[in-house]
């Protein structure tokens, strides 16, 4: 009987050291942010380009509840666990900031627990709420952590996650004025690949929109809930669209698109104007523009450098530290896009959106010189990056 008992040990002690040995060999990833586009794009694309690594590899998102991240996430094939994480409100000292440190608080212990379950060799955090409560923990518990910084102006949570993090991605020069220069490496910013990927003409591009490949196009974009100014200064100068020898693709942003619908029903239809409150297919839309007219988010400014196309930029004034601004002046120096402060738009980016699309010289230079600040493969780099401190941990 004892032998038995003994035997039966021994085989028990063997299978765990076989379940732990499978473990060990397995890649579990955690990719933490969200909040906006900005933010989500960029961790898709890294963990794509990790299980294009390795196929097999174990990634789970954290994101944070009532965001888009934990819609946008499962359509891209990836699991998501939600925490009940949220911004500070302004001012400061408010008292709703009490609830908010409750909720920090009560996601970092609900993150202790995700990481227990799953066991992830490394964390990486992409900016937005879930990525400080997420990080922190994975710090405390001895996890690698990788931090990536979209922006030329470093996030309040990225610059508090910078002491523990094991390596920080960034995509612009500089930016040991707010990280350690030994953690840093320049990588550039993830985006979409399908943006990269797409093989339509630009006459078929246009053509697919239901406008004339033999004119000039002026693509405008406000990001997935829309721009107001950018809506603005369409609305205020429905003239000028009208007698332009140019034709719009504009992008209204669902939030803002039944207003929208309103005001131009008011108005008799312009063939040259195509109105729409989201684009699926910015592969295309990108292909049909000569010019763009944008906010200066992170990612988006990455898509315009990665496929050369001149842009008017429109920086948000509602992001923390301005960091939008700043993401444009660091094109606009380099001549290499043109800009409009969000205050002056309504009255003035229509009008210079004609005038330098009707000068394709000014186009070519603006397209000539913003290539010069592509990083291409940045998602795969940051990947290998992952992937060796997975190896340290």
């Amino acid at each position: 009987m004892t032998k038995k008992i003994c035997n039966f040990a021994k085989h028990t002690s063997g299978e765990l050291n076989k379940k732990q040995r499978i473990m060990d060999d397995e890649v579990r990833i955690i990719i933490s942010g969200g909040g906006t586009g900005g933010h989500i794009f960029p961790a898709v694309s890294i963990a794509n380009a990790i299980r294009e690594i390795v196929p097999e590899a174990k990634i789970l998102f954290v994101g944070a509840l009532g965001r888009m991240e934990m819609q946008r996430v499962p359509a891209a094939g990836y699991d998501i666990k939600g925490l009940p994480v949220r911004g500070l409100v302004r001012p400061l000292w408010s008292p709703k900031n009490i609830g908010v440190a409750l909720d920090y608080l009560k996601s970092k212990r609900l993150v202790r627990s995700i990481i227990s379950d799953f066991k992830p060799q490394v964390a990486v955090g992409v900016g937005g709420y879930a990525s400080a409560a997420t990080l922190d923990a994975a710090a405390a518990m001895g996890i690698p952590c990788l931090i990536q910084e979209q922006n030329s102006y470093a996030g309040v949570t990225n610059k508090h996650l910078a002491e523990k993090a094991s390596k920080i991605c960034v995509a612009y020069d500089g930016m040991e004025r707010f990280f350690p220069a030994a953690k840093i490496i320049k990588t550039g910013n993830p985006v979409r690949q399908n943006l990269l990927e797409t093989t339509c003409s630009r006459e078929e591009a246009i053509s697919s929109f239901g406008l004339d490949p033999a004119k000039k196009t002026i693509l405008l974009v406000g990001g997935s809930l829309g721009a107001r100014t950018i809506n603005e200064s369409v609305l205020n100068h429905l003239d000028l669209v009208e007698s332009a020898d140019v034709q719009f693709i504009w992008q209204t942003g669902k939030y803002y698109h039944a207003h929208i619908q309103e005001e131009m029903a008011r108005h008799k239809p312009l063939a040259n104007l195509k109105v729409m409150d989201f684009i699926s297919d910015m592969g295309a839309a990108y292909r049909a523009a000569d010019l763009v007219i944008s906010r200066a988010g992170a990612s988006s400014i990455s898509e315009f450098c990665l496929i050369g196309k001149p842009v008017i930029l429109v920086p948000s004034p509602n992001v923390a530290e301005d960091h939008q601004t700043k993401n444009a002046m660091a094109l606009v120096n380099k001549d290499a896009a043109l800009y409009v402060p969000d205050a002056e738009a309504a009255d003035s980016l229509l009008e210079l959106a004609v005038k330098t699309v009707a000068d394709t010289a000014r186009l070519e230079e603006l397209s000539s010189n913003i290539l010069k600040l592509a990083l291409p493969h940045s998602a795969d780099i940051i990947a290998k990056e992952v992937l060796k401190l997975r190896k340290q941990s």
